[in-house]
């Protein structure tokens, strides 16, 4: 997504953290991942189908299979997904330096030494850090993140308050190419265990085109063919598939899918969902979801739901 960034600061021992799984404290105050109005919220079942819908499915690749990019067990010798450090309230902060510190919350970020790094401490991917401070309902995401003296470098970053619909400025990137929040887009187990995702997934693309769709800030592209999406574009698993049959981990994703579907916010490989790692994910049921084809998803028009340019609230 980004150029190697600038080099950061010295290091400091981290205090220990709880993981993704655990519980908050019973007086903490609730901490959702946006408010319930906000549009990665959404019910997007019934939204028309976009004018350009079977150009852009076509370009991002319409016999191209769905492919879960999360799971149990490690991949490569790291875990398989983009992984989610909760850490506790007072957390020390740290200072980060950015590459793209023109578009990047300034720090420093409450991030320990041993955050987990998508694609673990060696990985060469988009190493994405996502910080979630239950307390405070913010959650802290880098792209491109490394440990750096006392502190961490990344290209770029971009602090959500949970509890607010504010999006990003006009332009900005975020630790996605979209200007979005990674932590809201993802698939996580705990979820599927209660049986419902209440939000839309994040999807990558090959290619998008200039500009972007609301709730996106940013564009990555400057290529003007009016069948690629943009970022931000609204994507939805047709009604007429089928998805009953599926093993129940991976019906649960394609409910979600077809509910409130998919938002396009990097670039990537076709149809590859983003979701955090946990051991007690069902590989084999999710690689059912490679069933489905690019060609059984449409792409919607989510205008009517936006009331403002700055906002993720709907209608």
């Amino acid at each position: 997504m980004a150029p190697p960034p600038v080099t950061g600061s010295p290091a400091v021992p981290a205090p220990a953290r709880a993981g993704l799984g655990s519980r908050p404290s019973p007086s903490a105050r609730p901490c959702p991942i946006f408010p319930a109005d906000n549009v990665w919220h959404a019910d997007v079942s019934r939204l028309p189908v976009h004018p350009r819908s079977a150009a852009m499915i076509g370009a991002i690749g319409g016999g191209a299979k769905v492919h879960t990019d999360f799971g149990s067990g490690r991949w490569e010798g790291a875990p398989i997904g983009i992984p989610v450090t909760v850490v506790p309230a007072r957390q020390r902060r740290v200072p980060v330096s950015f590459g793209y510190a023109d578009e990047s919350d300034p720090g420093p970020y409450p991030v320990p030494r041993d955050a987990a790094v998508e694609g673990g401490p060696s990985g060469t991917g988009d190493r994405h850090v996502i910080v979630w401070d239950r307390a405070a309902c913010r959650v802290y995401e880098l792209f491109d993140a490394h440990p750096s003296g006392a502190g961490w470098r990344s290209g770029s970053g971009a602090v959500f308050d949970l509890r607010s619909n504010r999006l990003r400025r006009a332009g900005w990137t975020s630790a996605d190419a979209a200007g979005l929040s990674v932590l809201a887009g993802l698939v996580r187990y705990d979820e599927v265990v209660a049986g419902r995702i209440d939000h839309a997934i994040r999807v990558t693309v090959p290619r998008t085109r200039t500009g972007w769709t609301w709730p996106a800030t940013h564009s990555a592209s400057s290529a003007t063919d009016p069948s690629l999406p943009q970022l931000g574009q609204r994507l939805r698993l047709k009604r007429s598939v089928d998805v009953f049959r599926l093993p129940r981990q991976a019906r649960i994703v394609a409910e979600a899918m077809r509910r409130h579907g998919l938002i396009v916010a990097d670039h990537g490989s076709a149809w590859f969902l983003s979701g955090a790692p946990d051991p007690r994910w069902d590989n084999k049921a999710l690689r059912a979801l490679g069933g489905l084809r690019g060609s059984d998803f449409e792409v919607v028009d989510a205008s009517e739901l936006m009331i403002s340019r700055t906002s993720g609230e709907t209608r």
